[in-house]
């Protein structure tokens, strides 16, 4: 797993602990320093809000590009593989070359200690942190409702578009970096997630008690959890039951379906109003599934109207109703994201070009597997760009020649990437490009700001002692037309 930087300093626990001496190892044999501690009850604090800053732009929250390390112990399976063999097998975002070309700029460490050789065999317990230039997709500018506040909890309305924590691409553009950056609410417990495009009430906890407490509610389902939502055609005006299991198809993308071998799961569906074209329909979810609410409507043929997964052509020309989709799961991915691709909208799937690879999911062979690379505190995949880039052929770079460029970089990788922590509104300043990023040389659409927008909607959320609401979205309201 993946681990933060300790603080505190190392040279005062050197004062107060006897000195160790060093461990003598056999000529040419290369010394592995054993793993360090994670640190109990990680947060994200002021050092983290002070990487880069955010602006608004044509209804859009936008965050500057700026430098972060990604770091990951050895994974078992790299052991005795040299680290050239592992960053080509794993990390596809990028060639061989652009990884030496990083190296020779100090930003390839092994062990805290610049790579000289990428032929260099990996042993248990190695560190390898990297060093890139990133870039975080946009958000809704739509700002974030705080519904309730007290000793206990904090209770939001979240906007769609907008991940609850730093996962994939996102990392400053997440409920908990804006919570802690520009509202002081830090160090908050995670009680329960809402998908990225879902909009309306998220709880948090001030203190692990509470967690704890709400949480026990949440395993023994006694969380009564109502969302509202807007579906194609009719639906039926009697209460609807699903209760298709469902399977994952792929963690990355984030795409799962009905299958016999799927999880089981239960929605209760209710319509409230139909306007001739489209239905807002009321979904009691009695389990907390991955899209849960969204593949039960699409399965039943009434799928969420601008639903970027579950309502597309993708699917077929039934959109997957009944189950009915003749195609295998990779074929669907690829589909998925050509259509996206097509009209240039990826990032609505959270996803770029560099991020897609049918065999992503299979490199890390299941969700466990992945989870041992993420950092608590860079709140990401230590592999975090393990596929391969599409663009690669369209935008050429000589990394050869990038190095020349590197010094006057570097010089100004502190003052450039950091502005603030204010989130200040205006057009974004000229920024200098990082001649090693492939990103900053590809210019993409910016999505529409309605494109960020999904109609299903968390509305309440009610357990023993407490019960929080959010006022029912434009969209739901009976006479709304599109």
């Amino acid at each position: 797993m993946a681990e933060p930087a300790p603080h505190g300093g190392d040279g005062e626990e050197a004062a107060a602990a006897p000195q160790r001496k060093k461990r003598r190892v056999a000529g040419g044999e290369r010394h592995v320093p054993p793993p360090r501690r994670l640190r109990s009850g990680v947060s994200f604090g002021a050092e983290h809000f002070a990487e880069t800053s955010c602006y608004v732009e044509g209804g859009l929250r936008k965050v500057r590009p700026y430098y972060f390390d990604f770091r990951t112990y050895c994974k078992g399976r790299w052991v005795g593989r040299s680290l050239a063999h592992v960053l080509g097998a794993e990390f596809r975002a990028r060639p061989l070359a652009a990884f030496r070309a990083a190296a020779r700029a100090g930003r390839l460490l092994l062990n805290e200690e610049p790579v000289r050789d990428l032929d260099t065999v990996l042993k248990n317990n190695d560190l390898l942190r990297n060093t890139v230039h990133r870039h975080e997709p946009p958000v809704t500018a739509q700002p974030i409702q705080i519904l309730v506040e007290n000793d206990e909890v904090v209770v939001v309305d979240k906007p769609s578009s907008l991940p609850v924590h730093p996962c994939g691409r996102f990392r400053h553009n997440t409920v908990i970096f804006i919570l802690g950056k520009e509202h002081n609410l830090k160090e908050l417990h995670t009680i329960h997630r809402l998908d990225r495009m879902t909009s309306g009430v998220l709880m948090f906890a001030k203190t692990a008690e509470v967690s704890k407490r709400i949480d026990e509610q949440v395993r023994q389902r006694q969380l009564e959890k109502e969302y509202v939502c807007r579906v194609v055609g009719e639906f039926p005006e009697n209460e609807v039951v699903c209760e298709e299991p469902i399977l994952v198809v792929s963690y990355k993308v984030g795409v799962c379906r009905v299958d016999p071998k799927g999880k089981s799961c239960k929605t209760i569906f209710q319509r409230l109003s139909y306007n001739g074209e489209t239905s807002v329909v009321r979904c009691l979810p009695y389990t907390g599934r991955t899209h849960q609410i969204r593949v039960h409507l699409q399965y039943l043929g009434y799928p969420i109207v601008n639903d970027p997964i579950y309502n597309m052509k993708a699917w077929g020309p039934e959109r997957g109703k009944g189950g009915k989709i003749d195609k295998t799961d990779d074929e669907l991915l690829e589909a998925l994201v050509e259509e996206h691709r097509s009209k240039q909208s990826l990032d609505v799937l959270g996803i770029s070009e560099e991020d897609w690879d049918p065999s992503a999911d299979k490199v890390c062979g299941n969700l466990g597997d992945c989870r041992e690379s993420i950092d608590p505190v860079n709140g990401n995949f230590c592999p975090a760009e393990d596929t391969k880039d599409p663009e690669r052929g369209k935008t050429p770079v000589d990394f050869q020649s990038c190095d020349t460029n590197l010094g006057t970089l570097e010089n100004n990788k502190e003052t450039s990437s950091c502005e603030g922590l204010d989130g200040s509104v205006g057009e974004e300043d000229a920024e200098e490009k990082d001649p090693l990023c492939l990103e900053c040389q590809i210019t993409r659409r910016d999505p529409s700001p309605r494109e960020l927008v999904m109609y299903l909607h968390a509305l309440r959320y009610k357990g023993a002692g407490f019960e929080y609401c959010s006022k029912m979205p434009p969209w739901a309201m009976e006479d709304w037309r599109e």
